[in-house]
């Protein structure tokens, strides 16, 4: 089975995600902050990421940053997640390492589009 690691500090969107990704058939872990996804990433890279942007302590970006320099940080297929439209933050996120974006609120059809396109389907 495939991992998937959900990012954000919001409770509400980990839980959202994640009744959405278990049913699509991933094993989900769950990161409230950059630090905690980072460190989780360093004990088990996980397959997929669902990445806020805007996180305390370690934003989005810093987190995908530092992931990619991580042994098997190339791995991840990187979803950042954001209530952000901005094209500037979304070729920044792109430009960093993320495979793919997906706009705040989402719902199971996006998120199984976005996992297609990043071709985790």
């Amino acid at each position: 089975m495939r991992s998937f690691l959900i990012v954000d500090d919001s409770a509400v969107i980990r839980k959202v995600a994640r009744r959405i990704i278990e049913g699509l058939g991933f094993r989900v872990a769950e990161a409230e902050d950059g630090r905690e996804a980072v460190e989780q990433c360093r004990a088990a890279m996980p397959d997929a990421i669902l990445l806020d942007w805007n996180m305390p302590h370690m934003d989005g970006y810093e987190v995908l940053r530092a992931l990619r320099r991580l042994p098997e940080g190339d791995h991840p297929k990187v979803l950042f997640c954001t209530i952000e439209n901005d094209v500037a933050s979304i070729a920044r996120a792109l430009h960093a390492g993320a495979d793919e974006y997906i706009m705040k609120p989402f719902d199971k059809d996006i998120m199984t589009a976005k996992l297609q396109a990043v071709g985790l389907t």
